[in-house]
């Protein structure tokens, strides 16, 4: 049995969470591989609203497994925070969440590294969300890092009192910051660790290939997006892992031949969040209407989302190097009041027109725009394909030529049953 795969071919933000939630009722394990709670996955039904930030999407579906892999990064503090919300909702998951032994810990000193870090910056600031991703991922392959496995060891406090002065004489090189209240955020760090050993703590890898020898079918989460990919986004604008399909085999320990169906999640216009280039970004009226009707700020942190129209060239790209074998379009319910919808088909730069994305994007490329017009009704009615407006479909089957893969599903509002099928 093959492990199918959901990967956001954006700059994060694409709806992931939604359709997880969704698909996971076809499946028996949703499976986490990359990132921490840098990501936020909102999921709207029965008139509740939830942000995931760790935990997988598919937890609100009876009886599935939930497993948090090895690629993961943890932050006790907000794990616990997320479980005490799902406690408090009335879900029962918790004999149904799993943990990789091989994830490893945020520390509070790694959020206070991430922040010293930022601030030095200055105006080349990337955008982090100062949740310590990166100094944690750093901490990784410089082989110092501390995994929750690490937890049962006896020199546990030991090893993390280690690390963290090492953490604090790092960030002597840094312009001072406040660190008044570091003594009580371990206290906090270490209660909710004490409280996540009521867990189930697994092998991860051993878990999920046995799992799929036995028939068992998985779906694979990511977080963030494809440009956001440490090696193939858009560097140094850019997560710490690995947001593609390859992520998946070093997130979980699987191998590449074990991959199946991809499913790549696209908005229909364009969103990001902090620093880094955005050929399409509308800094104008338009932009402050995508803005306000797609509620775009961000789940994590609150900040508005830079806006813009539709990037074939990115897009392209995302689904070359993710391996995407079919589309689901979100937040198309948006574009609902707009005269004309613009979406960006290649790039002027060199003097010359390209569909490749340059090796070292900047926003002085020129987007080459197409238009089509808009449909101006609601779709809030819309339950089948065929229901669509005729301008809605020519845009979507606009886009799927354009890009050359089927696209198979279409979100036309935030709840869970705003989904339409397309074949």
């Amino acid at each position: 049995m093959a492990v199918d795969v959901i990967l956001g071919l954006q700059w994060g933000d694409e709806g992931k969470g939604k359709i997880v939630d969704h698909l996971a009722k076809k499946y028996d394990i949703v499976a986490r591989f990359q990132g921490g709670p840098n990501a936020g996955h909102t999921l709207k039904f029965d008139g509740k609203k939830f942000v995931l930030h760790t935990i997988p999407s598919g937890v609100f579906r009876p009886n599935l497994l939930n497993l948090i892999g090895n690629g993961v990064v943890i932050d006790p503090t907000i794990l616990k925070r997320e479980i005490d919300g799902l406690d408090q909702a009335g879900v029962i998951f918790k004999d149904r969440l799993l943990i990789s032994k091989k994830a490893h810990l945020i520390m509070p000193t790694h959020t206070l590294l991430d922040a010293a870090s930022e601030a030095a910056k200055g105006k080349a600031k990337i955008g982090s969300t100062l949740k310590g991703i990166g100094p944690t991922y750093m901490d990784k392959t410089g082989r110092n890092g501390l995994r929750i496995g690490d937890i049962f060891s006896s020199n546990f406090k030991a090893r993390y009192h280690a690390l963290r002065n090492k953490h604090l004489n790092l960030l002597r090189v840094y312009p001072p910051i406040d660190i008044a209240d570091l003594a009580e955020r371990e206290k906090v760090w270490f209660d909710s660790l004490e409280s996540l050993k009521s867990l189930q703590f697994v092998n991860g890898e051993y878990y999920i290939n046995q799992a799929i020898k036995d028939g068992k079918k998985v779906l694979a989460e990511g977080a963030q997006g494809a440009m956001l990919d440490v090696d193939f986004g858009t560097y140094p604008f850019v997560t710490s892992s690995s947001t593609l399909t390859a992520g998946v085999c070093i997130g979980l320990g699987i191998a590449p031949s074990k991959i199946g169906e991809v499913i790549g999640i696209t908005k229909a216009y364009c969103t990001r969040v902090g620093g880094g280039p955005f050929p399409t970004e509308l800094n104008d009226e338009v932009g402050e209407k995508l803005r306000r009707l797609g509620a775009e700020f961000g789940a994590t942190t609150g900040r508005p989302r830079r806006c813009g129209w539709m990037d074939l060239p990115a897009l392209k790209y995302a689904i070359m190097v993710g391996g995407i074998t079919q589309i689901c379009i979100t937040k198309i319910d948006i574009l609902d009041e707009f005269e004309e919808i613009r979406v960006a088909t290649h790039y002027e730069y060199d003097e010359e027109k390209h569909e490749e994305i340059p090796y070292d994007l900047v926003n002085t490329v020129e987007p080459i725009y197409k238009s089509y017009p808009g449909w101006n009704t609601s779709l809030d009615h819309v339950k089948e394909y065929d229901q669509f407006p005729k301008e809605a479909k020519e845009y979507i089957i606009a886009l799927e030529e354009l890009i050359g893969v089927p696209v198979t599903l279409i979100s036309t509002g935030p709840e869970r049953e705003k989904l339409v099928y397309k074949n």
